[in-house]
């Protein structure tokens, strides 16, 4: 029962190693906070189109028929769309700091929430196949790594606190730790396709409000040019990564 929370976890640290970039001394930091934010972006765009919602398509798909489910997951997307934007708006109201600040801070609430269920997803995974659990927190540690950077680069530029950059994104980490222990004593007799695909959708839903809104413009705004050639290497980097845990689990 131990080696899925362990597997869990360490999949979810693996969002840590996106603060190193802090710790190195960079000549241009706008070029960094530029390329930072337009990879993030290329990364959650890809996670959102090529994983989350076919996953939820996948999860609904034995509950509704084919023109039900394509409604469902389309509802599901523009909730999680208009929740992020209301987020946003909310934050812009009672927060008076930096642009990019508000970039890292609504950077972690997607990942929070994003990482919760796949927590929950590798907890369970891991619980009835643990070759299968190590292969899936494999592919779930190499796309945290940029998930970090979204985190600990606006908020360290933002604030100048190292401290404050590794807080944050600790605790996005944690929050796979977090879906494994609501699973175990909580969700795991409640947790249905029907919920993990409503709950894709929607997460899918605030990433893509992130990405185009905040993440993208933010990116554009610091290096026009780096934050194009960045955002196509997160696409790809994450491509990639899809592909491999597609091959191996």
């Amino acid at each position: 029962m131990l080696y899925p929370f362990i597997l869990t976890t360490l999949a979810g640290l693996a969002t840590m190693i996106g603060t190193l970039p802090i710790f190195v001394k960079i000549k241009n930091t706008n070029s960094l906070i530029g390329a930072s934010c337009a990879f993030a972006s290329g990364v959650m765009i890809c996670i959102s189109i090529f994983d989350l919602i076919p996953e939820s398509i996948n999860y609904l798909k034995d509950n509704f028929d084919t023109y039900i489910l394509i409604l469902v997951t389309f509802l599901s997307i523009t909730i999680g769309i208009n929740v992020s934007w209301n987020l946003d708006k909310a934050i812009d109201k009672i927060n008076n700091k930096t642009n990019l600040y508000k970039v890292g801070i609504l950077s972690m609430i997607a990942i929070i929430l994003h990482n919760i269920p796949e927590g929950i997803l590798s907890f369970i995974v891991s619980k009835q196949n643990l070759v299968l659990g190590v292969s899936l927190c494999i592919a779930i540690a190499l796309h945290n790594i940029p998930e970090g950077i979204s985190i600990a680069i606006p908020i360290y530029y933002s604030t100048n606190s190292r401290a404050k950059a590794i807080l944050y994104t600790f605790i996005s980490a944690i929050s796979e730790l977090f879906g494994a222990i609501l699973t175990y004593f909580i969700l795991e007799k409640y947790i249905n396709n029907l919920i993990l695909g409503l709950l894709f959708g929607f997460i899918a839903g605030i990433m893509l409000q992130i990405s185009f809104n905040k993440l993208l413009p933010t990116g554009y705004e610091y290096d026009k040019k780096k934050s194009i050639i960045f955002i196509i290497t997160g696409f790809i980097f994450m491509s990639i990564s899809l592909i491999l845990n597609n091959l191996f689990t």
